[in-house]
């Protein structure tokens, strides 16, 4: 890792990889997404090595203390290597994740055009 003494927390998070761009690390930072040190955090401001965030993207949270500091980013492997993960809230997240993916997923059923199956199931009726 490079030796940065503090980096903006919009480019830290994307560096990390939480964020695909930088724009989307610093929509989240000024939604109230991300809590640093337990408060609100603008995006400008600095991060420094110990400090801790709480990420939310979507359904899931991310508690991570910073362990490096980085400007570019870089591999996936290297990027995980800037934060540790704290062990509850992976869990949390992992059976909420499971519980998602058991789940029923919501179809639409019937309304509006026909879906090609659909299409092809009322032509054979028709005999066409």
């Amino acid at each position: 890792m490079s030796g940065v003494e503090r980096v903006r927390l919009d480019r830290w998070l994307w560096a990390a990889r939480f964020f695909k761009t930088r724009a989307l690390a610093a929509a989240a930072v000024a939604g109230g997404k991300v809590e640093l040190n337990g408060a609100r955090a603008k995006r400008a401001k600095p991060l420094a090595v110990g400090d801790r965030l709480r990420i939310r993207r979507g359904p899931f949270e991310y508690l991570v203390v910073v362990r490096a500091l980085v400007q570019q980013r870089a591999a996936a492997a290297a990027a995980a290597g800037l934060y540790d993960e704290d062990a509850e809230g992976k869990r949390r997240r992992e059976r909420l994740a499971e519980q998602l993916r058991v789940a029923p997923s919501l179809r639409y059923e019937g309304k509006g055009r026909p879906t090609k199956k659909d299409r092809r199931e009322i032509e054979r009726l028709r005999g066409g």
